[in-house]
């Protein structure tokens, strides 16, 4: 659908922020990928712990790239992780990587009522963007506004679906599913969640 991946109009981009702020999920709207990178990095303190998830996203505007290089200012998680054992240390990477200080990522489909919903192969990212992360920042292309939860659904099985999975293909060596799906409507938990919407079509 030509509609999924073109930027929501200036009208449609400021009912969705407003309504996000009235579920408890922070929300601001910039114009560019580059834009939102500055926001993320000024809003992470020096030293804090940080995961960043699998996002495409993240990848397109260099945030993964400098969260988790070599010397980065921040302490990230997947350094950690990559030095350890999945065979006889999972139990201590799942608690690693599912609740960490700070949680970036992405989302695929932003309803104009303010909920999200995020798609996952694995689910390593579920927990801890519904409660495992302290704070969770997700920089998310204003294509992925859609009218209500239903049609972000449709959104993922019939559009982001088949994107992921060629590139899980090429990435991996092996295709990808919606195994499991998160749907947020609402945070209790003042400033956990921060949302910032692009002007640009960024991710699937």
């Amino acid at each position: 659908m030509k509609s999924w991946s073109e930027p929501a109009d200036k009208k449609r981009v400021s009912k969705t922020v407003k309504s996000l702020k009235e579920n408890g999920i922070e929300a601001e709207f910039v114009k560019t990928g580059e834009e939102a990178k500055k926001m993320v990095l000024d809003l992470i303190p020096e030293g804090s712990e940080v995961m960043t998830m699998s996002s495409v996203t993240l990848d397109t505007i260099g945030l993964s790239e400098e969260i988790n290089k070599k010397d980065s200012r921040f302490k990230p998680v997947k350094e950690k992780l990559y030095a350890m054992d999945r065979q006889s240390q999972a139990k201590e990477m799942n608690r690693l990587g599912g609740a960490p200080e700070y949680a970036l990522g992405s989302v695929h489909a932003v309803t104009e009522n303010g909920s999200v919903t995020i798609a996952s192969n694995t689910g390593s990212q579920l927990g801890a963007y519904a409660y495992g992360a302290l704070k969770v920042i997700w920089v998310v292309g204003a294509q992925k506004i859609v009218k209500d939860t239903d049609e972000g659904v449709k959104r993922i099985y019939e559009y982001v679906l088949p994107l992921e999975d060629k590139r899980a293909k090429k990435a991996y060596g092996m295709g990808s599913n919606v195994s499991k799906l998160l749907i947020i409507n609402k945070e209790i938990q003042p400033g956990r969640i921060k949302l910032i919407l692009v002007g640009e079509a960024l991710g699937f």
